[in-house]
């Protein structure tokens, strides 16, 4: 795992342009976004609209200076030792023409080579090994035997496929891989290309640092690497850039936003696209490291594809495509039950956690209990069944202890059991009839 520091690993050289040459973008793009902002605030001092463009003062007064000379812009005198400006009638009127293009007047674009320079070079070194993997994980019971398994996935090319049946933990492991990183990354607020503008920087996904380095090109942020997870939800319109009609700009696809992070596919198979689709989708991203992306109008330009995609499913490995598909999912990891003694582990800590009294025969009991319903024990069982004996013990006041007949308690009302319906009424729901272990089934 690396050493955390807030400064990237990439770009430390990566200060605020004081020259206008140096944004590396189209000057108009430049002018009319200024323009537009201008025209927001009626009248501004030059340096508000620097930060609200995040440029420096010495490129804010360059444009002003060169939108005066255009009969665009006019100054109003000072506010303190800065010039408030406001637009002519002739800039008021071209930046509203071009506001029915674009409303975006926030922070500048950086260049899309600059965007593609920084994300290559922040591409993920990692040195595993089954020590600091085991620390990645320490918040959950994982053999020994699964770490030695995901350190070498991790450390290869390729995805990661985690399989096996519902509830084994495999969206938990998937949730804490992001942990093997401990260094920082720089994540743009927006790119330009072609003239156009691209969000990319996403508070939902991006953990900003605290502290932002003084020096630094303020259209860029110092995040962690991120982790992104998508589920059912996901849909070929995720993969391709989203055109906000309104703003005038667009959103980028999340294996952008996942750049030299973590992409997690989960409930893999379930999604309204096919996993052939999906994948096919993805043949020449996952092969050459690079993704294909096209405006609305049909230019066309590649990003880097740096982002470490880990599929998770409790589906039939060989239901979601032929081998073929199976093939390029080179790293393949089984996520099966768990033993008994690992079974014991869960249960002790959540039980700590949660104020509950357990004892290794009720222990014993539950996992009985678990094997008779389901033939297997699965992680979440020993998670479910605390935290359900908690809103009993409160309904009936009494002390959280489980014991087995609290175990039986829960059981009641966790599991389901087979039973006629009649021919038009659905099989599901929570049984509370006494639980034939024969018969049961989770209810998932």
């Amino acid at each position: 795992m690396s050493d955390v520091t807030t400064e990237p690993r990439s770009e430390r050289g990566l200060k605020a342009p004081i020259r206008i040459e140096e944004l590396g973008v189209p000057r108009t793009l430049l002018e009319d976004m200024f323009m537009r902002r201008v025209l927001m605030e009626r009248e501004a001092p030059i340096r508000a609209i620097a930060d609200a463009l995040s440029v420096t003062v010495p490129i804010a007064r360059d444009l002003a200076d060169d939108l005066r000379d255009k009969k665009m812009l006019e100054y109003q005198g000072l506010d303190g030792r800065d010039y408030r400006i406001s637009l002519t009638e002739m800039g008021r009127s071209t930046a509203t023409d071009r506001m029915e293009q674009s409303s975006y007047a926030s922070t500048l674009p950086v260049a899309l080579a600059d965007y593609v320079h920084v994300v290559e070079s922040q591409r993920a070194d990692l040195i595993l090994n089954r020590e600091n993997i085991r620390a990645a994980f320490a918040d959950l019971v994982v053999a020994d035997e699964m770490l030695d398994q995901l350190g070498p996935a991790f450390m290869n090319d390729g995805a990661i496929f985690l399989y096996g049946p519902a509830g084994t933990g495999k969206t938990s492991l998937a949730e804490r891989m992001i942990r093997i990183h401990g260094d920082w990354i720089l994540v743009p607020k927006a790119v330009e290309v072609d003239g156009q503008v691209v969000s990319v920087y996403d508070p939902a996904i991006h953990e900003a640092a605290e502290t932002q380095p003084e020096e630094l090109d303020p259209r860029w942020v110092v995040c962690r690497r991120p982790l992104l997870i998508v589920g059912g939800e996901l849909s070929m319109q995720m993969l391709d850039l989203e055109y906000d009609q309104g703003g005038g700009l667009y959103m980028a696809p999340i294996q952008m936003k996942a750049n030299n992070g973590i992409l997690v596919i989960d409930d893999f198979g379930r999604q309204v696209l096919s996993p052939d689709e999906l994948l096919n989708r993805w043949i020449v991203p996952l092969s050459r490291g690079i993704d294909f992306l096209k405006l609305v109008y049909g230019f066309k330009f590649t990003v880097p594809f740096e982002s470490k995609l880990v599929f998770s499913t409790n589906l039939d490995p060989n239901s979601l495509g032929d081998d073929a598909f199976l093939r390029r999912l080179r790293n393949k990891v089984f996520v099966g039950p768990v033993t008994d003694e690992a079974f014991t582990w869960i249960l002790a800590r959540v039980a700590k956690a949660k104020g509950i009294q357990v004892t290794a025969e009720s222990g014993l009991h539950l996992r009985k209990v678990s094997r008779q319903a389901i033939g297997e024990l699965r992680p979440y069982i020993a998670v479910d069944f605390c935290e359900l004996m908690i809103g009993i013990c409160a309904y009936e006041g009494v002390a959280r202890v489980l014991d087995d007949e609290m175990i039986d308690r829960v059981a009641e009302v966790y599991f389901t059991k087979d039973v006629d319906m009649g021919p038009t009424a659905a099989r599901s729901g929570p049984g509370t009839a006494p639980l034939p272990p024969a018969a049961a089934h989770l209810d998932r």
